[in-house]
C-alpha cells in the first residue's frame, strides 16, 4: 500500500480524484524553504510557551499550539493557498454552500514521542453525521522534513471507505514522508495518526483544516481570532473564520450593547465594521428552492 504524491502544479481535479480514491495524498514542495523559515520564525515564540500534551492521544512529548490566524501572517497565506483552498471547496461542496476554517495548530513532536493511536478526525462530532457526508478536508504542512524516523504522519489509504469497526493491519499503514514545504492532505474519515519519533530531532507540522459551514469548529475561531483582530484581515479569510452567514438564517447575531440602533438581526460582518458582500448570504428565495419534502413539519 502506498500514498500517492502529486506535484504542486497538479490540477484541482487530480487532487480530488486521489482524495476520493485514497482519502489522502502528499503534494510536494508547495512553498519554498524561505517561506517555511518565515513561518517557523513567527510561530516559534508561541510554541516555546506551549505545554506538552496531557495524555497519550495529544502526546505527552508533543506540543500543540493554536490561534494561528491571529498570531501568524504566514499562516494566513497558507490557509488561503489556491491549490488547497480550491481542493477543499471542491471536496466539501456536495455537502455545503460554504466552508469554514476548522482548526489552526502547529504539532511539534519531540524525540521519544510514541505513535498516536490511529483515528478519524470526524469523530470530533461523534457518529452523528451520516457516513455519506464527508465533513472535513484536512492539511498538514511540513515545517521540517517528515521522515519515517521522526514521526511522519501515519495513514491508511482507502480507510475512509471502511466500516468504522475495521482495524488496520500493520502492512496497510504508510507514512507521509515529505520535504519541508510539502503538504499532506487527508479527509476527516481516513485513519491516520502522528508517528513515533525515534530520531534525535523534533518534527514540526502545521495542521490547517476546513469543514462544512453549518458545523461547529474544533477550534473556536471567534475566540481564537476575535473581532478586534479579524476586522483587519481580508474578507475571504474573515469569512473562512465564520464571520459571515453559512446560509439563510444561519449565523446572524443581535448586538447586546445596541450599537446598531433600529437593527436587531445583524450579519456577522457587522461585528467587523463592514457590510456583507453581495454573494455572502443565501436569500430566502434560494431557500424556497430547497426540497424539504422529506422533513417533518414543525
Amino acid at each position: 500500500m502506498t500514498l500517492q504524491t502529486l506535484d504542486a502544479a497538479a490540477p484541482t481535479q487530480d487532487v480530488l480524484d486521489v482524495m476520493e480514491q485514497d482519502g489522502a495524498a502528499v503534494v510536494r514542495n508547495v512553498i519554498d524553504r524561505d517561506a517555511v523559515r518565515q513561518l517557523v520564525g513567527e510561530v516559534t515564540p508561541y510554541i516555546e510557551t506551549t505545554p506538552m500534551g496531557r495524555d497519550d492521544f495529544t502526546g505527552r512529548r508533543t506540543q500543540r499550539t493554536g490561534a494561528l490566524v491571529a498570531r501568524s501572517p504566514s499562516c494566513r497565506a497558507l490557509i488561503m493557498n489556491p491549490l488547497v483552498l480550491d481542493a477543499a471547496r471542491g471536496f466539501l461542496s456536495p455537502f455545503t454552500d460554504r466552508i469554514i476554517l476548522h482548526l489552526t495548530q502547529t504539532i511539534h513532536i519531540h524525540s521519544g514521542s510514541r505513535a498516536q493511536p490511529l483515528h478519524r478526525d470526524r469523530l470530533a462530532w461523534g457518529k452523528h453525521i451520516p457516513r455519506q457526508i464527508e465533513p472535513q478536508f484536512n492539511t498538514l504542512w511540513a515545517l521540517t522534513d517528515f521522515t519515517a524516523d521522526n514521526g511522519a504522519t501515519r495513514c491508511v489509504p482507502g480507510s475512509h471507505k471502511w466500516d468504522w469497526a475495521r482495524r488496520a493491519e500493520p502492512d496497510q499503514i504508510v507514512q507521509a514522508e515529505m520535504a519541508a514545504g510539502s503538504v499532506f492532505l487527508y479527509t476527516g474519515s481516513v485513519l491516520h495518526s502522528g508517528g513515533e519519533n525515534r530520531a534525535r530531532e523534533s518534527r514540526l507540522g502545521l495542521n490547517l483544516t476546513y469543514t462544512l459551514g453549518w458545523l461547529r469548529q474544533e477550534e473556536n475561531q471567534y475566540l481564537s481570532c476575535p473581532p478586534h483582530i479579524a476586522k483587519d484581515l481580508e474578507p475571504d479569510l474573515q469569512e473562512l473564520l465564520g464571520y459571515t452567514q453559512g446560509n439563510y438564517a444561519l449565523g446572524y447575531f443581535t448586538d447586546p450593547e445596541q450599537r446598531h440602533p433600529g437593527k436587531d438581526i445583524l450579519p456577522p460582518e457587522a461585528a467587523l465594521g463592514r457590510q456583507p458582500r453581495p454573494d455572502a448570504s443565501v436569500s430566502f428565495t434560494e431557500m424556497e428552492k430547497l426540497d424539504f419534502s422529506a422533513t417533518e413539519q414543525i
